[in-house]
């Protein structure tokens, strides 16, 4: 037996208040664990539309959204969320992939405007931007949860931050992650500010921050000016790309506390250089004044091989004909990057198409008008995601 279920609406519904038909009453007979799974091949609007239909539905829906998919289990793209860099309103501005059009969602939970850092499960990492020194929160903009994370050990201002998201087939359904901040400005005893050498790390099972180590002085001043937050996990090392005096790539290993750094392909000439995670490979995104902007991925030895370029066509029609890629910005997650500038400019994206065994380049308009209205364009940051609908425990 075949069965088809097709819904089609906005991401938000209101609740199903009719009397129950024929087709729910069948449904509702059906074991919860296999309509879950039937709820799994659903994105995620049609999915919040089914969670609508009855309580069972909910229920089973919940089932499935409780217990996030691998990485290589996922069956529908990451979703593009993108929130103004300066305080713009306590809103953000989400991409469908699958629709290809854009939401508008509401952040009035938040307190505060906020700069995402990264994303962990379905939910956002992120920093409120009314502090200079660093306080960490982690929010859903699908179901309005919002937490912050503890006080750290130590006042710091403009630290990096990595983020290691834990193997739920290891750890179980609950998002299991630790957050590492490194470097950054303190007050010093005699007054003024110096740089700190250490490094404190949160862990999500028991909710505190612990101090684990020490730095040297010159990686805490890079890390701390030319760096900024995001970071890459690969192989058992956090990674972050800085642009002192040349772009460089310095990383932490976790299980040594141990800092090495490795040079970067045409350092001295790139106009912007992100990392993104590819296959499970360190992966690094740069364009050059005049030049393709092309992708490198580490391999043995610390050594760089270049792997892709931007098409030509692609990256005249997002430069707007200019050469240059200085504002250029770039995120990733598992078997997509997507390059992008501000909100009302298009983006490019690079996705990986698993039946074809390849990755294809794509062209997505950027938010220049919803129902009918146009959208002012304004500098954003972007992070990527798979909507999670279910309510996160780790945010109660």
């Amino acid at each position: 037996m075949c069965v088809y279920i097709y819904f089609h609406s906005p991401l938000v519904q209101k609740p199903f208040t009719s009397k129950p038909s024929m087709f729910s009453n069948m449904w509702s007979n059906i074991p919860s664990d296999l309509l879950a799974n039937v709820f799994s091949f659903l994105p995620p609007d049609s999915l919040a539309r089914a969670r609508s239909v009855c309580r069972f539905w909910h229920t089973c829906a919940d089932i499935y959204t409780s217990y996030p998919a691998p990485p290589g289990r996922r069956r529908h793209p990451a979703w593009f969320i993108a929130l103004p860099t300066r305080s713009r309103g306590l809103f953000c501005y989400a991409y469908n992939p699958i629709s290809d059009n854009w939401h508008v969602l509401s952040l009035e939970f938040v307190p505060g405007t906020v700069r995402p850092i990264a994303q962990i499960a379905g939910l956002v990492l992120f920093r409120p931007t009314s502090t200079t020194a660093l306080q960490l929160a982690i929010c859903n903009p699908f179901t309005r949860q919002y937490r912050p994370l503890p006080i750290l050990n130590i006042t710091r201002t403009n630290p990096v931050v990595g983020v290691i998201e834990l193997d739920p087939a290891q750890h179980g359904p609950i998002p299991y992650f630790r957050v590492y901040v490194a470097g950054g400005t303190s007050e010093a005893p005699s007054g003024g500010a110096s740089y700190e050498p250490t490094l404190e790390m949160y862990d999500s099972q028991h909710d505190t921050w612990q101090m684990i180590g020490s730095m040297p002085v010159e990686f805490a001043v890079r890390l701390t000016v030319w760096t900024p937050n995001e970071s890459v996990y690969s192989n058992g090392v956090l990674y972050w790309v800085t642009s002192a005096r040349a772009y460089t790539v310095m990383g932490f290993e976790i299980g040594t506390n141990k800092w090495t750094e490795v040079s970067v392909p045409l350092a001295d000439l790139l106009e912007f250089a992100t990392l993104v995670l590819r296959n499970g490979k360190l992966t690094l995104v740069g364009g050059t004044s005049g030049r393709d902007a092309c992708i490198w991925q580490l391999g043995d030895g610390d050594t760089w091989r270049l792997i892709d370029k931007v098409p030509v066509e692609l990256g005249l029609r997002f430069l707007c004909g200019k050469g240059s890629w200085g504002n250029t910005k770039c995120v990733g997650i598992d078997g997509v990057v997507c390059l992008y500038r501000v909100l009302g400019s298009g983006m490019i994206l690079w996705r990986e198409a698993v039946d074809k065994g390849k990755w294809e380049w794509f062209w997505v308009e950027g938010c220049f008008s919803m129902k009918g209205k146009q959208v002012q364009s304004f500098p954003i940051k972007g992070v990527l995601l798979h909507p999670n609908l279910s309510p996160s425990c780790i945010l109660n």
